[in-house]
């Protein structure tokens, strides 16, 4: 059988296909449970939504804070709130780049005309920020400071970095996307890899959207409740119905496992199978 050669843009679209429809995912959307105001079907709308601003950033030739921006637009068209703002923020300049070495270079060419584009595009989500942070996307002064202070896109990542695992992938070279994505070949294929892989990179760090959510406490109990799914104390629909009747999304980790099947498809593992 032939089979078709995936574009990056393709590649990415079914990353993010695959990591919402993969189950059970403990306290995420998947095909077992939605949110009271998001649901599967707004997750899979996103990815056909953001097919233009990938396929943008696939050529190369534009500002990846503008192409953020544009995925953010596009994809802010129905009424499920933010579906997949951390994860454009990790996919377009991989897409961009092509891998995690072209990312990095893509990365440090930005400027201030792409943070002040990013910090547009983060206004029109409801992601929360850390409390202390000063750079607050909903104080319109933050976009003259970035200017005043000349800030690249690659200095805000640096500066949310301490209190956001997805900007620190920018800052550290993509090392959890790169583990899970050795994870995920290292587990065989398909949907139980994905839920296996996103239950360690879940055990080994605190998801700081737990931590914006809820608090650190909250976090780090989540993480010992995934070493003990991985230990076999506990079961993993249990886990799953815990966080579900708690409120706790570890969405922070969802993200990285998007980009980490990203990066696996693209280096060879099989999802249908």
């Amino acid at each position: 059988m032939t089979c078709h050669m995936m574009t990056r843009a393709e590649r990415a679209q079914l990353a993010m296909m695959l990591e919402v429809c993969a189950y059970p995912k403990p306290g995420n959307v998947d095909r077992c449970h939605d949110y009271e105001q998001t649901l599967l079907e707004h997750f899979l709308a996103s990815t056909i939504f953001s097919r233009p601003a990938l396929e943008e950033a696939e050529r190369g030739t534009g500002r990846i804070g503008e192409i953020i921006g544009h995925a953010v637009r596009a994809t802010n068209c129905h009424e499920g709130g933010n579906t997949h703002f951390g994860a454009f923020i990790l996919l377009i300049p991989l897409v961009y780049g092509g891998d995690i070495a072209g990312a990095l270079k893509a990365i440090a060419k930005t400027d201030v005309s792409d943070a002040v584009a990013f910090y547009k595009a983060f206004g029109m989500t409801k992601v929360r920020m850390h409390k202390n942070d000063e750079l607050d996307v909903n104080d319109p002064q933050s976009l003259q400071v970035l200017r005043d202070r000349d800030m690249t896109l690659l200095d805000v990542m640096q500066h949310s970095a301490a209190n956001d695992m997805v900007a620190r992938e920018w800052v550290t070279g993509f090392p959890l996307t790169r583990r899970g994505a050795d994870l995920l070949k290292t587990y065989g294929n398909g949907r139980k890899a994905i839920v296996q892989a996103f239950l360690m990179l879940l055990a080994s760090e605190p998801d700081t959207f737990i931590i914006k959510e809820h608090s650190r406490g909250v976090a780090e109990r989540v993480m010992g409740r995934a070493r003990d799914v991985l230990d076999g104390q506990v079961s993993l629909e249990t886990f799953d119905a815990e966080c579900i009747e708690q409120g706790i999304n570890p969405g922070s980790t969802a993200d990285i496992i998007i980009a980490s099947v990203y990066i696996a498809l693209g280096e060879g593992w099989k999802w249908d199978s």
